[in-house]
């Protein structure tokens, strides 16, 4: 018996010590398949684009929290749900998945704070585009017309630059499919963006919609607000003297100072302003900035509505003071709340953001221009009798024409087709930027002795108007009796189609609409009989578009005229016009 139990303890010892270099095999063999595809990885890096390096640092050098927890799977089913709630008529019913989408939102927001600076970095190369218009050397101008569909269909998604983690890019897009969802969440929230879970969105604030930004805005302002407790600055003016008088009043005070709140005293009058003192001013100021003695601000010639700086108000010896004064009286009101009646250019808005000016921005400015420009562009200069060109431009000053060069030694450079698209950029920036430069550059000074830049330029330049004039009220039914139609009539299915579309908008979605097809939100105070054209009153047209009904509807901003494809439905209709309207606020289709 003792013989057998050796020889089956033997057994037993034998067996587990197979085991044992069993396991022991398999570990090495699992170690070296790890060290393996580490190689492998290290090797793709060079050709993947940059890795997040703060992430090693914020979790001990174990990689990026999301590739710890391994949940893309996760992440995908959540996006097929938010899909699905995205087409729910009831806002609430996201609200189911605020937990999980906050979830993403931390472990990826961990991962892309790593591109933060990068981001930043962007956003400042992005937003100094007014520092650029305004150096010797302007910034690029893009000449390029844009007509088609697939190019801009996607013109309000964030670009994806090569040097983002591919973290950040899956957040990125993430953002995008979902914004929808993502916006429905952020409205009902009770956390400020730049405190909560959804924080990483503040260096991406395109996928978020103008009131979530607006919300965000105001609450970085009421933090400036908090650190800037100061005293009341009393404005004392004479009514018949209200430009001059605050201009003395305000000039004098430093940045700081003018962030306090403002109280007026009319001179001769006995009202206490408790607030409606306060907005009488505003009115009165925001009309005299446009009074033509003072030679400050002009119409545009494309509208007629719309104002860009004079570049002859150097008539005016105290013009660069009062473009100072006018930049902090914007500021001043968009920092108090307060809507003023008046509306710039696109091109004076992007300035304030800091973006690039486009060739196309010449059309809401000078369409008779923009056509000459585009049939330069479009046809052989020799055949079309355009070879006697140089790089110079004409300005006439009060009867007197003078000559500038818009490149050095320009009169002895010939406008060729090799270099044609040169010349347009350059004169389209001379006459946006080149000829106001002073101005702007005074006038962006005093705006951003209030509004910080980074802050401001969160916006686009059609949610910038807004900013300054408020949401207009739209009267649908005034609009529909003040309205032309070719190859249509009112009878049509997508006419019928339409109307219904736009009563459904919000009241935002009407302006951009409005601010799509006229190029700003006013609304003529004599309402839509008397809206204003090129060639002086014009009423809104809808054009039948015959071609592809893949297009999207497309605008002319200068004869307030929509060209609307045939779409076989009216969800099609519906979803088109909001794409182009809220993606493609430039319009796309060329007159």
């Amino acid at each position: 018996r003792e013989v057998t139990i050796k020889s089956i303890e033997a057994e037993k010892e034998k067996k587990k010590k197979e085991r044992e270099a069993k396991l022991s095999e398999e570990k090495e063999k699992k170690k070296k398949e790890r060290e393996a595809k580490d190689e492998e990885e290290t090797e793709s890096e060079d050709e993947e684009p940059m890795k997040c390096e703060e992430d090693d640092d914020k979790t001990g050098g174990l990689g990026p929290l999301s590739e710890q927890l391994k949940v893309s799977q996760l992440w995908t089913t959540l996006g097929e749900c938010l899909t699905e709630l995205g087409s729910s008529s009831d806002t609430h019913a996201v609200l189911v998945l605020q937990p999980a989408v906050e979830a993403f939102f931390h472990v990826h927001g961990i991962d892309s704070s790593a591109d933060k600076s990068n981001s930043s970095a962007r956003r400042g190369r992005n937003t100094s585009g007014s520092l650029d218009l305004l150096s010797e050397s302007p910034a690029p101008l893009s000449v390029e017309p844009v007509d088609s569909v697939s190019s801009l269909s996607s013109g309000g998604a964030i670009p994806l630059s090569a040097d983002m983690c591919p973290d950040t890019r899956k957040f990125i897009t993430f953002a995008e499919q979902h914004r929808i969802v993502l916006n429905q969440i952020l409205r009902q929230s009770t956390t400020p963006l730049s405190d909560g879970p959804f924080q990483v969105l503040v260096n991406h604030t395109r996928v978020l919609d103008f009131d979530v930004k607006r919300r965000y805005f105001r609450q970085e302002l009421d933090k400036i607000e908090e650190t800037n407790r100061r005293e009341d600055i009393a404005i004392r003016v004479r009514r018949e003297h209200v430009f001059e008088e605050s201009f003395r009043e305000l000039h004098r005070r430093s940045p700081e100072e003018l962030k306090s709140r403002l109280y007026v005293i009319f001179e001769g009058e006995e009202g206490q302003d408790a607030g409606g003192l306060l907005r009488e001013w505003y009115q009165i100021i925001a009309r005299e900035i446009f009074n033509p003695h003072y030679a400050l601000f002009t119409t545009t010639p494309g509208d007629k509505v719309t104002y860009v700086c004079n570049s002859f108000s150097h008539y005016n010896p105290n013009h660069l003071d009062y473009f100072k004064f006018v930049g902090r009286v914007i500021a001043k009101a968009i920092y108090d709340n307060k809507h003023l009646d008046c509306y710039f250019s696109r091109s004076f808005y992007k300035h304030i953001l800091g973006q690039q000016i486009s060739f196309k921005d010449m059309e809401h400015e000078d369409y008779a221009f923009y056509k000459s420009m585009m049939f330069l562009l479009e046809h052989d200069l020799v055949e079309a009798g355009l070879d006697n060109l140089d790089f110079t431009m004409e300005i006439e000053e009060f009867g007197v024409t003078e000559t500038r060069e818009l490149k050095p030694n320009g009169h002895n450079i010939p406008v060729t087709n090799a270099n044609k698209k040169e010349y347009v950029k350059l004169i389209s920036q001379m006459k946006m930027t080149g000829s106001i430069r002073s101005q702007i550059k005074a006038f962006l000074d005093g705006f951003y002795d209030i509004i910080p830049k980074h802050l401001i330029s969160i916006f686009s330049d059609n949610e910038l108007e807004l900013l300054i004039s408020g949401l207009p009220t739209i009267d649908i039914e005034d609009l529909k009796a003040n309205t032309e139609y070719l190859k249509f009539s009112v009878t049509s299915l997508q006419i019928q189609w339409f109307w219904r579309a736009l009563r459904s908008f919000s009241q935002a979605e009407r302006a951009n609409f409005l601010q799509f097809v006229t190029g700003t939100s006013k609304v003529p105070l004599q309402g839509f009989s008397s809206l204003e054209g090129m060639n002086g009153v014009q009423k809104f047209q809808i054009h039948r578009d015959d071609r592809s009904t893949d297009r999207l509807p497309s605008a002319h901003t200068c004869f307030n005229q929509l060209d609307l494809p045939v779409y076989e439905t009216y969800d099609k209709l519906r979803r088109n016009l909001l794409l182009a309207i809220n993606e493609c606020p430039e319009g796309f289709g060329l007159a």
